[in-house]
């Protein structure tokens, strides 16, 4: 049922049959209590998913099903929770038969039983019932509260068990406590009760007793609970009986706009005339119109308002709800003056909670016709403040809902009001609407805001350019922010009556913000919107924006000089169309650092008349600062600050750094390049990770002659030494800008080493970056040489076309063996990042043909195997799509030690993951798949022969003095798998093995005899078949975990059996594996 959540009425042709199916199996008396429990268990989720007012007249009414139902409900356990639903279920069904048109005491017929003892009669059964599970904690509570309303107010019921009924209930509210949790479930019940009665009992039942009851409730003191629920149905009663206390009558004074079609709208002339003889005869009859207002009434609005500024939406939402209704059966000049009361909740000494609410009363009255066009000027203030409401609170902001809410104001004033009474206030609301819907930070305030404008565009038809905005900003295009600000934002500036209050408020409210991306996004729209208007962003807005710059708010100023720079430079771009809007900016202060950057480099872009000028120098100063600044700043700004740096640097060396024969002064060069190379050595990683960028950065002129001072420093930065091991990031920014450089600095073979990429220098330029895709650093990060091994691949792909597109002689074929047996093994490793970015260029480096890459190693069988046409489609990233298709590479001489290598992380993981599921099972696939063919299988088993005694010392090694019981275990396992390989190697295995045997901790003994017993049953050619019992038997035997001189001895008696030497004993100081 739950698909039908979001159109249930999708289901109401369905109801009844469903219905009826459901309770002839309850009506069944054959069927098991367990059946029936579920059959209204059914019942309960459809009335959850169409709610139980649609589905309760669908109920049987008959006579008959009185006492059955009856008899039901006496028979349920009310503290049952596994039958909850049953309950619920009965007690809406009870609700309904009790609206059967017969005084329920011709029901009780004798009055005495058959044992002699009196029967209780049938309506104080119905109210036991009802007053039993008003007091329980599920949700049978609620269908208590209904049927109490449709029971209470029977003629015959109101006449003897209404007063005592509330009297108890009145009682029940006194006693009880929203401080315990006993208390709260009774209030709850009550309330429930109460609301339901006064909403559909007649009012003149219910006056007598409505005055107690907003005594007893102003007792409670329900706002001082924390209970949300209670003082949302507090606020639900206290309107119902204000609703009580005045007459219903649709208030004569009350705006009517007349016929609300759409089609009425295209007749506006005869509109206005009939709205004015409404008016008019309103006016008239509410001057003859008698009001009879309680002094209640007065309590009532005043608890609502309260209710307005409740911390919780759904109670000020019951509270908006009851001022529209209350307000509608009050004389004009007190409806007037309620009006006057919630405007006070728009001040800015109140919270976003009363802004809410009042917007929410706000659009209740319009949409009843209360607020009068008269009010109409006193209320668009407000709302326009409302549309733009956002107040910080710590590290986020409130204001949201009130935006939201404001929209929904709009959109109801559209659909109340003729278009006359809001031409004086078009203009500035549908501009508010307009920035609204575009520069929102909160996609549901942007969709509200659409949706508003077009209702006004529907409804009033009186919004300039309607239907353009509308295409351009509908529902779907505003969901994007980015594309809000930076697109749709151009284009309806292109309307002059939005484009001055667009930019105003860029300038007023969002440059400013408390968040940075906003403030960013804000600064990149005005730069896009000066086409639009250049006079007014050059003789308005930056000298408005100049002061701001040098403010003592953070926020400003970083929004503020961003701002500054996106206009220079959209101003400069504009005069060099028709040279107009120079502008002269001058840096005499300390900006925030990713803001003075953008600042420079827009500046730069903008030519700005500074060649020569001493402020280059501050300039180039600031940009060194921010890169030398990069270990004191949040991770999170680090890599955009440098960047911001960065381009700041390429933009003013372009700009500022070179003459007119397009060379670098030689001293400025020198002192650059020398500065910059020095800082490579830093202590600090953030450094280098910063100079490493701004080396690469540097335009050619300034690398011409130093290109290999330059090479060699950042090849420094690769290198990994124990000092530095972790500096992973600043190896990855030195790979990057290796690559940056040669694509700066051009190819030119028989060149120099200082001045172009040539046959001298591309073997070391490749060597280091080769050196990249072995660093496999790991820390608490994870694996960080992941992104250094990243870096090379993308890196080595750039050099590699660079070279293939100018001069390919240059690559040779053992440097191309190494690229790609290099990225083979990066295909097949087990992080899907990696994975993905070593095929991605695999491949692209395979199918390049302008012209293609040489020496490719097995070119053909690699397009066999990786197509054309699959180059964009295979995902890496997906392992059951990866490993079938790079396992195909074992099969290639070449690649096959790689692939291997590779594969042995991905299948040899220590968790069960999809990856090591898809790795080992496409290995197996490849070997079930030679296993008959003995030459592949000789190929492939070759390569195991060096590789097994690399892997032997190596844990031989990581094991020595280890006390990690993990890995000890691991090592047991790797050395029994060694015992394949025969001679030396089988020997030392044995050896180390035997060695294990009697290591000091029992486990690792106990471990050890398990898997040794295991491995020689799998390799029975290990040991001579005729000791094989004997083995055998002192392994399973033996009790490993006794004392050492006793495993010793059964150890020794193993070695001699199977001819292994006896380990010697060592001393422990010197060796924790003792033999």
């Amino acid at each position: 049922m739950d698909k039908y959540q979001e159109q249930p009425h999708l289901l109401d042709r369905h109801l009844e049959w469903m219905m009826n199916s459901l309770l002839a199996i309850v009506r069944d008396n054959g069927s098991p209590p367990p059946l029936v429990h579920l059959a209204f268990k059914f019942l309960y989720i459809i009335t959850k998913v169409r709610g139980y007012k649609r589905f309760l007249p669908l109920f049987p009414h008959e006579v008959g099903d009185l006492q059955p139902v009856l008899d039901m409900l006496v028979d349920q356990n009310p503290k049952d929770s596994e039958t909850w639903e049953t309950r619920y279920m009965l007690l809406l069904w009870l609700s309904m038969i009790c609206l059967i048109p017969f005084d329920l005491a011709r029901f009780d017929g004798n009055i005495t039983s058959e044992e002699g003892h009196a029967r209780v009669p049938t309506m104080d059964r119905i109210l036991k019932i009802a007053k039993c599970y008003l007091v329980v904690s599920d949700k049978a509570r609620d269908a208590a509260a209904v049927l109490v309303s449709k029971f209470i107010v029977r003629p015959d019921v109101r006449q003897k068990r209404m007063p005592d009924f509330l009297d108890w209930t009145l009682s029940m509210l006194s006693k009880s406590s929203f401080q315990t949790m006993e208390g709260t479930v009774v209030m709850n019940g009550m309330l429930q009760a109460l609301a339901q009665l006064f909403k559909h009992g007649k009012r003149e039942d219910c006056l007598p007793y409505a005055a107690t009851v907003l005594e007893c409730l102003d007792n409670c003191k329900l706002s001082e609970s924390n209970q949300m629920v209670l003082r949302k149905l507090g606020m639900k009663l206290v309107q119902r009986l204000g609703l009580t206390f005045v007459k219903p009558k649709v208030a004569k004074w009350r705006y009517q706009r007349g016929c609300r079609s759409l089609a009425a709208n295209l007749q506006a002339q005869s509109s206005a005339v009939q709205n004015q003889m409404i008016i008019v005869a309103a006016n008239e009859a509410d001057k003859e119109e008698e009001y009879d207002i309680p002094g209640e009434i007065e309590n009532v609005v005043e608890q609502l308002l309260v209710g307005l500024k409740d911390k919780d939406t759904i109670v000020r939402w019951s509270a908006a709800k009851g001022i529209g209704r209350i307000t509608g059966r009050l004389p004009k000049e007190l409806a007037d003056d309620v009006i006057g009361s919630l405007l006070d909740c728009f001040s800015f000494q109140e919270t976003d909670n009363a802004w809410h609410g009042g917007c929410l009363a706000l659009a209740e009255l319009g949409r009843r016709g209360l607020l009068l066009p008269s009010r109409i000027s006193d209320v668009v203030p407000v709302i326009l403040k409302a549309l733009t409401y956002d107040e910080k609170r710590g590290a986020c902001s409130v204001g949201s809902n009130v935006r939201d809410a404001a929209c929904y104001v709009c959109w109801a004033f559209a659909r109340a009001y003729d278009p006359a009474e809001l031409i004086p206030f078009i203009s500035q609301i549908s501009s508010a609407l307009v920035i609204a819907a575009v520069f929102d930070r909160d996609v549901n305030c942007r969709r509200a805001a659409s949706a508003a404008f077009q209702e006004n565009v529907g409804r009033q038809g009186t919004f300039p350019h309607g239907i353009d905005i509308l295409t351009a900003a509908d529902y779907f295009a505003v969901g994007n922010r980015v594309n809000c600000y930076l697109t749709i934002s151009v284009y309806i500036a292109s309307f002059p009556e939005y484009t001055q209050p667009m930019i105003d408020h860029l300038v007023n409210m969002k440059i400013n913000h408390w968040d940075s991306v906003i403030r960013e996004l804000s600064t990149k729209a005005l730069h896009n919107l000066t086409q639009r208007a250049p006079e007014y962003m050059a003789n308005v807005v930056l000298p408005r924006l100049l002061p701001l710059s040098v403010g003592t708010d953070l926020h400003t100023r970083h929004g503020a000089i961003l701002a500054c720079a996106e206009i220079t430079h959209a101003l400069c771009k504009l005069a060099e169309e028709n040279n107009r809007y120079k502008c002269k900016i001058i840096l005499t202060i300390n900006f925030p650092f990713m803001s003075v950057c953008t600042l420079i480099e827009k500046l730069s872009l903008s030519k700005m008349p500074f060649r020569g000028d001493p402020i280059i120098g501050g300039w180039q100063w600031l940009i060194n600062d921010s890169l030398r600044s990069l270990p004191l700043v949040s991770s999170a700004a680090r890599q955009h600050i440098k960047e911001s740096a960065v381009s700041a640097l390429a933009a003013l060396c372009n700009e500022y750094y070179i003459n007119e024969n397009g060379e670098a002064d030689p001293a400025l060069q020198d002192e650059l390049v020398t500065q910059y190379v020095s800082e490579l050595q830093n202590t600090e990683e953030m450094i280098r990770c910063g100079f490493s960028r701004a080396l690469g950065a540097l335009p050619r002129f300034l690398l011409k002659g130093r290109l290999q001072q330059v090479l060699e420093g950042l090849k420094k930065v690769t290198l990994i030494s124990p000092a530095d091991v972790s500096f992973a990031e600043a190896r990855r920014d030195a790979l990057i800008a290796i690559a940056k450089v040669c694509q700066t600095i051009g190819v030119n073979g028989e060149g120099t080493q200082e001045e172009y990429v040539c046959k001298d220098n591309v073997t070391q330029i490749y060597a280091t970056l080769l050196s990249g895709m072995t660093d496999y650093t790991t820390d608490s990060r994870g694996d960080v040489g992941g992104w250094v091994r990243e870096a090379a691949m993308t890196s080595l792909m750039e050099v590699t076309l660079l070279l293939v597109q100018n001069e390919a002689e240059l690559i040779n074929a053992n440097i191309c063996k190494q690229i790609m047996c290099w990225l083979a093994q990066q295909s097949a490793e087990k992080i899907d990042k990696f994975r993905a970015h070593a095929g991605s260029v695999f491949l692209t480096l395979l199918h390049f043909d302008h012209p293609p890459v040489p020496h490719i190693p097995h070119r053909e069988e690699l397009e066999r195997i990786f197509p054309r046409s699959e180059k964009e489609t295979l995902n890496w990233n997906a392992a059951s799509e990866a490993f079938p298709r790079i396992t195909q590479l074992l099969g290639l001489p070449t690649y096959q030690y790689y692939v291997l290598l590779g594969l042995s992380v991905s299948v040899g993981g220590l968790t069960e993951t999809t990856v090591r599921k898809y790795s080992a099972q496409s290995l197996f696939d490849y070997m079930k798949k030679i296993q008959n063919d003995s030459s592949a299988m000789e190929s492939f088993s070759g390569l195991f022969e060096p590789f097994a005694v690399k892997l032997f010392t190596l844990c031989k090694e990581e094991i020595k003095r280890s006390k990690d019981i993990r890995k000890l275990r691991s090592s047991i396992g790797v050395f029994c798998g060694l015992i394949q390989f025969q001679g030396d190697m089988r020997e030392k295995v044995l050896f180390q093995l035997f060695l294990l045997l009697c290591h000091p901790f029992p486990v690792i003994r106990k471990t050890t005899a398990s898997q040794v017993y295991e491995m020689l049953i799998t390799y029975s050619d290990v040991v001579d078949p005729a000791i094989m019992d004997e083995v055998m038997t002192i392994l399973s035997d033996t009790n490993w975990e006794a004392e050492l001189p006793v495993v010793r001895e059964k150890r020794n008696c193993l070695c001699d059996l199977m001819k292994v030497p006896k380990p010697q004993l060592v001393s422990k100081v010197n060796c924790s594996i003792c033999g």
